[in-house]
This record gives structure tokens, C-alpha cells and sequence, in this order.
């Protein structure tokens, strides 16, 4: 995962597998918790490529840092494996997300 720190938030690109490629951006922007006072929820925008489901991990990825640093967040994801089992699918699954949770471990709010 490469991160990039700009002045008013992040970039983050989520790529790999065979085909690195963009399969999906999504900006989540962090805004006030509507469920849970003094708290941080955020507001996700996605865009997929037809026929990706990139998506279906950027935008948690994109929601968790948003909320995490407070900053708005945009993530650009594209992981292709071909003809990928579930459990290829699950296995990319849980290496994103603990990528995500390093760097939210290692970079300071």
C-alpha cells in the first residue's frame, strides 16, 4: 500500500495481484457521527470500473483511515487475480486489511 500525505489528506493506492490496474476510487470525507455523539463518521463517494469489485474493499479501507485521521481519504484500488477461488478472494481480503491496519498502527494521526 502506498500512501501519499497532501495538505488536506490522503491518497492511498491498493494494488496488486496480476494485473495491477484501477478497478475503483473512492473519497470518503469524514464528517460528525450521526449514531454516536463526539464521534467521527464519514461521507464514502465510489466509483468502480464496470465489472470490478475493486470497490468492495476500497471503500472500507477508504472509511476506516477517514475516520481514523480525521482527513479526507482517497483511495485508488485495482488487485487482479485470475480466476481467483474464494479463498484467494478471502486471502486478498485479510492482506488489505491488515495492511491497513499497520499503517494505522505506524502513521501518526
Amino acid at each position: 500500500m502506498l500512501v501519499t500525505v497532501t495538505g488536506n489528506g490522503l491518497v492511498a493506492q491498493l494494488m496488486g495481484g496480476e494485473e495491477p490496474h484501477v478497478g475503483a476510487v473512492v473519497m470518503s470525507v469524514p464528517r460528525p457521527s450521526l449514531a454516536v455523539p463526539g464521534a467521527l463518521g464519514c461521507n464514502s463517494f465510489v466509483l468502480p470500473l464496470v465489472g470490478h469489485k475493486d470497490d468492495e474493499i476500497a471503500k472500507p479501507v477508504a472509511e476506516e483511515m477517514a475516520v481514523h485521521y480525521g482527513r479526507t481519504v482517497v483511495v485508488i484500488a485495482g488487485i487482479h487475480v485470475e480466476n481467483a477461488s474464494s479463498e484467494d478472494i478471502e486471502q486478498l481480503t485479510t492482506n488489505c486489511r491488515e495492511a491497513v491496519r499497520l499503517l494505522l498502527e505506524n502513521i501518526k494521526r
